[in-house]
């Protein structure tokens, strides 16, 4: 089995999206959707989501109910997570059920949007950028969310990734960027939501970075 492309040859799979009405968790849903794989979200306000399509099933629901997310997940090949923090604990309160469904219901791989933050520090190795001089953040809250994820993640024996992009303005796809395991790339300060999108979604079927934090930057 080719190491880097695992999930290729699995067409037509089932993507769980969680996240799917914001910035960069509806573009993933897009370039599902038009790869004609079956995505399922699960989202609080279906009216949010203004997409139509015979391959989508939207589920209303919290992921803060494991009902919700064990209804969601049923049948899926792997789970995406686009969450935000929104300034609440959302993020590390949904995670524990997350894992636990996904054992449950023997489902080992997940891609989760999480910030340049939790990278290692260039300056500062043995801590997170958040924690060092790196960060030009004044408030340190989304990051320490974050946090919580790779922490409980890392403990985990799920297949992995996390996505951690730097300042994320919206912008055309440009497809030619930088990525590194655990750090940001060197001098990185920003990356679209449109290629942030894009990467994420290649990690379906690329498990080069199988249990690493990824930064991403032009």
């Amino acid at each position: 089995m080719d190491h880097c492309r695992r999930w290729r040859g699995i067409r037509n799979m089932q993507i769980l999206v969680l996240g799917a009405t914001g910035r960069v968790g509806s573009q993933i849903v897009a370039k599902a959707l038009k790869e004609q794989h079956h995505v399922t979200v699960l989202v609080r306000h279906p009216e949010k989501c203004q997409v139509y399509d015979e391959n989508l099933t939207i589920i209303q629901g919290n992921v803060l109910n494991q009902e919700d997310i064990k209804h969601a997940i049923r049948g899926a090949d792997v789970v995406i997570s686009a969450l935000n923090t929104d300034g609440t604990n959302t993020l590390s309160e949904s995670m524990p059920l997350i894992i636990e469904t996904m054992y449950e219901e023997g489902i080992k791989r997940i891609i989760t949007i999480g910030t340049a933050g939790i990278l290692q520090s260039r300056l500062t190795p043995n801590v997170l950028r958040y924690q060092s001089s790196e960060s030009r953040r004044k408030s340190t809250r989304a990051a320490e969310e974050h946090h919580r994820v790779y922490l409980l993640l890392r403990e985990s024996t799920l297949e992995w990734t996390i996505v951690c992009p730097t300042y994320l303005p919206d912008g055309e796809r440009i497809g030619v960027y930088r990525v590194e395991r655990d750090v940001l790339p060197e001098g990185g300060t920003e990356i679209s939501v449109s290629d942030t999108a894009e990467f994420a979604y290649n990690q379906i079927e690329d498990d080069s970075y199988s249990k690493y934090r990824v930064g991403i930057s032009y």
